[in-house]
Parts: C-alpha cells; structure tokens; sequence
C-alpha cells in the first residue's frame, strides 16, 4: 500500500472543470419538466437573475439556495458546498492570484 500515488487517491482528484451548482439545478429543471420562468415567478426572483444562475454566470447565494430548497425539495447545504468548491477551484485557475499566494507563503516562510 505505500506505493500508492497520492495524486490518484480517489477523493484528492482536482476536476479538470468546476461545477457550478447551476448546472446540477438546470439539469433538475429539464428532468422534472418545469420552465425556468416559472420556477422563477414561484420563487419570487426574476428570470434573468434565475437563468445566470443556472448557466453558471452567476453565484448561488444562501438566499437563492434556500429558495431552491423550498421550491424543488433540494437540500441547500450541499448546494453551497457546491458552490464555495466552486469558487475555489476557479480562483486556483488564475495564474496571476497563485503567484500571489506562492509570494506570500514564501515571505510567510522566512
């Protein structure tokens, strides 16, 4: 078992692309056969705030993810996982922010 490679443990993989929780939620839309404006005018949110959502341009709040639970039956916590996993695996994909944060571990080093 000590040869086992650490970068292919099973729970340590770094997705090649972050998912955003709406696209989970978009899925669910399509599945159960309900029209995002519809969604939208039972939630008491706009359309178009709805649609960033689940397109991923836009982030799911606690205020949206609760909604969600209360609309769909869908538990929010996970959602907010999703999203703060999310967040940082896309924050990990700017180069100039890493080079911040390896300067700063550098100097916190010392």
């Amino acid at each position: 078992m000590g040869n086992i490679n650490e970068n292919m443990v099973a729970n340590k993989l770094t997705p090649a692309f972050p998912t955003h929780p709406g696209s989970i939620l978009k899925d669910e839309l399509e599945y159960r056969g309900i029209s995002q404006r519809k969604l939208a005018m039972d939630m008491g949110i706009r359309y178009t705030v709805l649609n960033e959502i689940l397109n991923g341009h836009r982030p799911l709040t606690e205020k949206t993810a609760l909604l969600f639970e209360a609309a769909l039956g869908i538990d929010s916590e996970p959602l907010m996982r999703l999203q703060t996993k999310y967040n940082m695996l896309t924050i990990k994909q700017d180069a100039s922010f890493m080079e911040r944060l390896r300067k700063l571990r550098h100097v916190a080093a010392l």
